[in-house]
């Protein structure tokens, strides 16, 4: 061990300048990511403001118990886990097929006019495109007003439950679509070109080329990318939910990081149960996390960390 230390540390006497540079950031992720982690004990304790978050009393598992036997809560759970399913489906799959049509289509003009204009709504906010859906898909809005001018019924597109969930998985992929394309283009152009030049000689269509090179080529890309996603199925979108939901549509629109807003600031304040409930999202997302890695290495051979 001390023949290690001695080995070690003039290393890092030779890259000192390099450790320099590293250490705001690691200033940074001590003062901002790392010190706050203490509020976690909020969720094992009775908060009082007045006692803080150390004086306060212990109640051990109490407040994830009480996440189970709250309905509103199970209720949250459930929709969080519905809309990330959707999303997963309906979500994932798309920006693949979008980099495979970049990929295919000819004329590099083109190609980028159509990649400015998918990539360009990821760069709104959900403040922003909230209300843009909400002026036109209204009972009042733009749709609807052709709609009856054509003689037909009106929709109500955020006030129904049935179609408000479409509705998000929709409205998700048009917004981050393009930009998500991106990381599966530069890995499609990290593919050896000769690989199709060999397709091409043995008569293998376009289709064929992107079955037996291009997809097989970036399966890593994928597999990565859904492992991140799996990882992060008790995050059902905040951002977008929170500015296009309404009391019509709460029944499968309140996910739980909603709830937790509303449990947090609109009622009676009870960051113990609150703190709890997020802590408690957290760790069911590292073990789906882990779950994942180790599924899909099983399946496809390919895997995030070993």
């Amino acid at each position: 061990m001390m023949t290690k230390k001695k080995r070690i540390l003039p290393e890092i006497w030779r890259a000192r300048y390099i450790y320099l540079m590293l250490l705001p950031l690691l200033l940074w992720l001590a003062v901002f990511c790392y010190g706050p982690m203490y509020g976690v004990l909020l969720a094992f304790k009775k908060y009082n403001a007045r006692m803080g978050i150390l004086g306060s009393p212990w109640v051990g598992l109490a407040n994830f118990r009480r996440i189970f036997i709250t309905p509103a809560a199970m209720a949250a759970i459930k929709n969080t886990l519905i809309i990330s399913m959707g999303r997963l489906v309906t979500g994932f799959p798309a920006p693949i097929l979008l980099a495979l049509l970049f990929t295919e289509m000819p004329g590099v003009r083109m190609k980028k006019v159509y990649q400015t204009v998918f990539t360009f709504p990821h760069f709104l906010s959900w403040v922003v495109v909230g209300n843009i859906i909400i002026n036109f898909m209204s009972d009042g809005g733009a749709i609807n007003a052709m709609l009856r001018g054509a003689g037909l019924e009106k929709v109500n597109f955020l006030t129904s439950p049935a179609i408000f969930r479409p509705l998000l998985y929709l409205t998700g992929i048009w917004k981050e679509v393009g930009w998500s394309s991106i990381i599966y283009m530069a890995a499609i152009a990290g593919i050896d070109t000769t690989l199709y030049d060999a397709a091409r000689v043995d008569g293998a269509t376009r289709l064929r080329q992107i079955w037996h090179v291009t997809l097989p080529g970036i399966k890593t890309t994928i597999v990565i990318m859904l492992i991140l996603q799996i990882g992060g199925i008790m995050n059902a979108g905040f951002d977008q939910i929170f500015n296009m939901q309404n009391p019509m549509v709460k029944s499968v629109s309140q996910i739980l990081d909603t709830y937790v807003y509303d449990i947090t600031f609109l009622s009676a304040p009870d960051y113990g149960f609150s703190t709890a409930v997020g802590l408690f999202k957290a760790v069911i997302n590292f073990i789906l996390l882990i779950l994942a890695n180790k599924v899909v290495y099983k399946l496809s051979g390919e895997r995030m960390f070993g």
